[in-house]
C-alpha cells in the first residue's frame, strides 16, 4: 500500500523525506513536489527502478527520463564537459524551471531510456525536492502522470493517475508554477529550445542573445 506523507508540516517533513529516501534506495519509485509540477522519481543509477517508473507512466524507452540534481555542481560529475552556455544558463536559472540537455559522461552506469548519449538535467526550486535529492543524489524524474494525461499539480492528482504503482507520495501542497520546465538542447552548435515552459524565450534571449 502506498504511503501519502505530509511535507507541509515542518515537524513531519524530515520523517516523510527519510521514508521516501529509503524507498528510493530500495529501488522503488516515489512522487515528489517540484516547483513546476509533481514528479515521479527513482534512483537514476538503478535501471530496474527507471524501468518501473516508465511502466507506471505507460511510457516507452523512446522518451528518456530527465534527471533532477540537488546542487549546481552535480552536473560536473554527470557530463564529459560543461559547455560555457550551460554555465551561463545555470547561473541565471538554477534552481528553477529550466532543463538542459547535454552529453553525459560515457562512464556513467545508468539507463534512462534511448537517450543516445545525452541527458536532460534540472535543479528544481522546491525545498522538499532539494531535501530529498540531498539524501538520494541524482534522481530520474518525470512528470507524475500517465502519458498523454494532464500532469499533476497536487499529490492527490498524482495518486489518482499512478495509484499503487508508487511506494511513497510526498505531499507538499499545490506546486507554485504548475507548468512544465523549459527544455534547451545544448548538444549542437547552437542552443535549441525543445519546449517552452516555465522560463520564457525572452528570458533565455537575455542570457544567450539568440536561441533557436
Amino acid at each position: 500500500m502506498s504511503d501519502m506523507l505530509d511535507c507541509t508540516d515542518p515537524d513531519t517533513r524530515p520523517m516523510a523525506i527519510g521514508t521516501a529516501a529509503r524507498a528510493v534506495a530500495a529501488g522503488s519509485v516515489v512522487v515528489l513536489p517540484t516547483d513546476t509540477l509533481y514528479g515521479i522519481g527513482a534512483d537514476a543509477f538503478n535501471p530496474s527502478a527507471v524501468t518501473t517508473l516508465l511502466a507506471a507512466k505507460g511510457r516507452g524507452r523512446n522518451m528518456p527520463v530527465p534527471v533532477l540534481v540537488g546542487s549546481w555542481t552535480t552536473i560536473d560529475g554527470l557530463v564529459s564537459a560543461v559547455p560555457g552556455t550551460a554555465r551561463d544558463l545555470i547561473e541565471a536559472f538554477w534552481p528553477g524551471g529550466l532543463t538542459l540537455v547535454v552529453e553525459h559522461a560515457p562512464s556513467l552506469a545508468w539507463d534512462l531510456g534511448d537517450a543516445r548519449g545525452t541527458v536532460a538535467i534540472r535543479m528544481p526550486l522546491h525545498p522538499v525536492a532539494l531535501e530529498l535529492l540531498a539524501s538520494t543524489g541524482p534522481m530520474a524524474v518525470s512528470s507524475a502522470n500517465v502519458s498523454s494525461r494532464p500532469p499533476a499539480t497536487t499529490a492527490q492528482e498524482a495518486y489518482e493517475q499512478l495509484g499503487e504503482s508508487v511506494s511513497v507520495y510526498l505531499d507538499g501542497g499545490e506546486v507554485p508554477i504548475g507548468q512544465a520546465s523549459t527544455i534547451v538542447d545544448l548538444t549542437g552548435e547552437a542552443p535549441v529550445v525543445l519546449r517552452e515552459g516555465a522560463v520564457s524565450l525572452a528570458a533565455l534571449r537575455e542570457v544567450l542573445g539568440s536561441v533557436g
